[in-house]
């Protein structure tokens, strides 16, 4: 029971009795911690904590008012700062409470409030004001009482240096820091500062995303579904209305339409889609094995197995909306476009959305809101572009012929589609460690698919709808060759060779079941490992860490052993199913500069963010800034990452001393640059020297 002991006339006398007692016996239940987390230059959030001991509850702000009292705040005026919102909670507990015939909202344990505030003043000020709650057990209540609070907040000028405290429970104050033996130089900024630099990458990222996106919307263009469309649809608005002028301008509206369309189902994508909704799809095994499920069945489609349609009634309505005439007859024009060719668009729209959001959720600075609707916005300029084109220059119409070569490229894209979708079957067996798909199963599968589809384009394998070829087009030949070549490059895969250049996409180098430099390091004896055997959640994380290095799997353990070597930690950001984190492994820690230092130099500690396999023990819990106990390593390792260096992509270097001061000015993210990693890792040691 959460609520009052007994009937309500019991609770009331309960809180008399209290009130009449003397202030000098009052012992509280709750003991409160009030601190403050810079958010941006000139927001700060107040965080308010209560630790309830065993057994006491406190009550939601939002309690029913036939409920009992809940929690207030009320903040003293003041011209120094103003409230961003109201006070934020984690959701609360609710029960049914039959003697206050209402829900009953409460916490337990530990719960954290947030008011977020932005800074008017360059001078330091406090914020006051006074807190009223009511605390209850399963046999009585304390009643409510005014009580004080106080923060001390910075004003919006920022100090020149700082340091960050990283701990693994914790969140800490970003503060000043003057060390006497330390110079001031080599003391780090506010971990991942937002420089133009990064900026500008972020703006890089998206336009690639963009461009990619545009890419997939033109080549709809040469499928079954669209090509045969073109002529039709170009000459309704060029021979259909009374002059060119007039069915120029319903020729932009329709392709304006078609990029409308697209970005309406963009914008609700973004709407239900955010960074940490777009991680969970990149990692979590559910949606990647649905993901996997919808490519194999797009595949099969494109083989010509069965054919994926709108539904008819959808189609007509579309049709019969068209032929109204005026602006309409344009827009439904496009949808009845965009519906029919849905069965070749879907699985290039599919494959676009999940490849670029998912990328953008794991391995990207770009894992933002707008990246579902930046992609169908990309898409949808690329499809309606021949379109509108080909309207205004109808010559161009006399040399596009249909033929078999349509086929070709529909059974090609499910040679695309069924390679790319075992990437998601991967990402799930990663993340559930099922050993499905180690890496050289995947490298077999793959190099079947790609080298039936170099069979099929010289002819050789026939589909449904392939005319028989009686001589190969010099196009068609070169395609050919670039897919055969690619499928002997992989083929030393099998017995370990790196293959860097799919470094980010085929499983994990040290998943391999046999390979030439694993039986050379069983029989190695200068590989024998420096680091202590028994490493928490070594046993379960080190076929993670690249070949030829050791690390640590726990942020406090590396810092001890740390301290005792005398030796800066490198913090590794990973992830399992970090794609960018693969190719950092595998281009930029062998190269002999960088081995050398990290394995002589530092001591690594490698923090998978997407590692929620392995449950951490309650003395290792976590409550994130929304309120939430997280209880597997890779939510503590992510919510440590976010907190104290404001970031949520992998890969992210940190070079910190036992201590947890940062040793560099900028920590490093993804950049495939050996003299910039190595310059910034003797950037970090001498300032550790020092």
């Amino acid at each position: 029971m959460r609520t009052f002991f007994g009937k309500k006339a019991t609770a009331l006398l309960l809180a008399l009795c209290f009130a009449a007692t003397s202030f000098a016996q009052f012992e509280s239940h709750a003991h409160w911690n009030l601190k403050t987390k810079t958010i941006s230059d000139d927001e700060v959030e107040l965080q308010f904590t209560a630790t309830l001991d065993n057994g006491w509850h406190i009550y939601s702000q939002h309690t029913d008012p036939n409920g009992p009292i809940g929690i207030s705040f009320q903040f003293d005026n003041s011209k120094d700062y103003k409230r961003l919102s109201n006070v934020k909670e984690p959701k609360a507990h609710e029960e049914f409470d039959d003697m206050f015939k209402c829900t009953v909202r409460s916490f337990d344990k530990s719960v954290t409030f947030r008011q977020r505030i932005k800074v008017l003043t360059d001078k330091d000020f406090k914020v006051t004001g006074t807190m009223s709650y009511q605390l209850c057990n399963d046999g009585s209540c304390i009643p409510p009482d005014d009580e004080p609070f106080s923060f001390n907040v910075k004003g919006v000028k920022l100090p020149d240096t700082t340091a960050v405290a990283v701990a693994d429970t914790t969140v800490t104050d970003t503060v000043a820091t003057t060390d006497e033996n330390t110079d001031t130089a080599a003391v780090t900024a506010v971990a991942d500062t937002k420089s133009d630099n990064e900026k500008k990458d972020k703006e890089k990222s998206l336009l690639i995303i963009f461009l990619l996106a545009l890419g997939g919307g033109i080549l709809t263009m040469f499928t079954p579904c669209v090509f045969p469309m073109i002529p039709m649809t170009v000459n309704f608005f060029m021979h259909n209305s009374g002059n060119k002028r007039k069915g120029r301008r319903q020729a932009w509206f329709f392709g304006f339409s078609i990029v409308f369309i697209f970005a309406v189902i963009g914008g609700v994508l973004s709407a239900l889609l955010g960074p940490e909704e777009l991680n969970t799809i990149a990692t979590n095994w559910i949606p990647n094995l649905i993901f996997f499920a919808i490519f194999f069945v797009f595949a099969l489609s494109f083989f010509g197995l069965f054919e994926i349609k709108m539904p008819e009634k959808w189609i007509n309505g579309s049709d019969k909306q068209a032929d109204k005439g005026g602006l309409l007859a344009p827009f439904f024009i496009a949808l009845t476009t965009v519906l029919v060719s849905f069965s070749c668009t879907g699985p290039i729209i599919g494959g676009a959305l999940v490849g670029l959001t998912t990328t953008a959720g794991a391995d990207a600075e770009t894992a933002n809101r707008w990246v579902s609707l930046l992609v169908m916005l990309g898409f949808g300029i690329g499809f309606a572009a021949p379109f509108t084109l080909l309207a205004f220059f109808p010559q161009f119409l006399k040399n596009m012929k249909s033929g078999s070569w349509l086929n070709t490229v529909k059974v090609s894209f499910a040679f695309i589609e069924l390679a790319f979708g075992l990437k998601f079957l991967q990402m799930a067996d990663i993340d559930r460690n099922w050993g499905l798909l180690p890496r050289d199963i995947y490298l077999a599968l793959w190099i079947v698919i790609f080298g039936l589809w170099g069979l099929y384009l010289l002819g050789k394998i026939r589909f449904k709808g392939d005319e028989e070829m009686k001589h190969i087009g010099i196009g068609r030949l070169m395609l050919a060759i670039l897919d055969l070549a690619f499928v002997v490059y992989m083929i030393p895969g099998l017995w370990g060779a790196e293959l860097k250049a799919l470094s980010g996409l085929v499983p994990p180098f040290n998943s391999q079941e046999f390979s030439i430099q694993k039986v050379v390091k069983e029989f190695s004896n200068n590989d024998k490992g420096s680091l202590p055997s028994d490493r928490k959640y070594a046993d379960r994380l080190s076929e993670h860490t690249p070949m030829g290095f050791e690390a640590f799997y726990d942020l406090e353990e590396a810092k001890a052993y740390a301290r005792e070597q005398g030796k800066p930690v490198f913090i590794d950001f990973t992830g399992k199913n970090c794609g960018n984190c693969r190719e950092m492994e595998h281009y930029i820690w062998p190269e002999p500069k960088v081995k050398e230092l990290l394995t002589n130099e530092f001591i690594i500690v490698s923090l998978f963010t997407d590692e929620n396999t392995i449950d951490l023990p309650e003395s290792e819990w976590v409550t994130d800034d929304r309120g939430r106990t997280l209880k597997t390593l890779g939510r503590r390792n992510g919510y440590l990452q976010r907190s104290q260096f404001n970031m949520n992509a992998q890969p992210y270097y940190v070079v910190i001393n036992s201590d947890g001061k940062v040793l560099t000015k900028e920590n490093y993210k993804y950049d495939r640059d050996v003299q910039k990693f190595v310059d910034w890792l003797n950037e970090g040691l001498a300032n550790f020297k020092k």
